[in-house]
């Protein structure tokens, strides 16, 4: 049996017209799990956020259908956008945490540092839109609001920075 990218060349039975016509290709089956925990654990609220991309999309949908502009709230259609690219941008996290030189708990703090400023920021875009109280949450901020952002910042920037210096370190250096 020779094996080549995770799958098996299996001799089915007397070689006819080819060789190669008769053999075929079979996943090899693992036993042990192919990915590290921590990347499970990041891979969980990427799927997650995904789904929840796909019902803000039927809230989307339905609101185009009963407006007279035929358009969403801004912020419904902001929620929808930004939870489909943080589910994308959560996938890619958990590439970094997966080869990463880190600690898996170094990795998961990063990652969950990174993934809670994304699910807070796709509330808040709900929560606008379910309110449908303003089309800019800027223009008269709430209190907390510059400290939330700055702290976003911090976060998001300082967690995908640990993992991609983890990544550099271990697949690079």
């Amino acid at each position: 049996m020779l094996q080549q990218d995770g799958y098996s060349l299996h001799d089915d039975g007397p070689e006819e017209a080819h060789p190669l016509l008769a053999r075929s290709w079979r996943p090899i089956m693992r036993s042990d799990p192919a990915l590290g925990t921590d990347t499970i654990v990041v891979l969980l609220p990427a799927g997650l956020i995904f789904l929840g991309a796909l019902v803000l999309g039927v809230w989307k949908y339905w609101q185009m259908v009963h407006s007279e502009q035929h358009v969403a709230h801004p912020y419904v259609d902001i929620a929808h956008r930004a939870a489909l690219l943080y589910s994308f941008a959560t996938l890619l996290i958990a590439v970094f945490v997966e080869l990463s030189g880190w600690p898996p708990v170094v990795n998961l703090v990063a990652a969950g540092v990174v993934i809670l400023f994304f699910v807070a920021a796709i509330a808040t875009y709900i929560y606008h839109g379910w309110r449908q109280d303003t089309d800019n949450q800027l223009r008269h901020p709430v209190r907390g609001t510059a400290a939330f952002m700055s702290a976003l910042i911090v976060g998001e920037i300082g967690g995908v920075t640990v993992l991609l210096a983890g990544f550099v370190q271990a697949q690079l250096l």
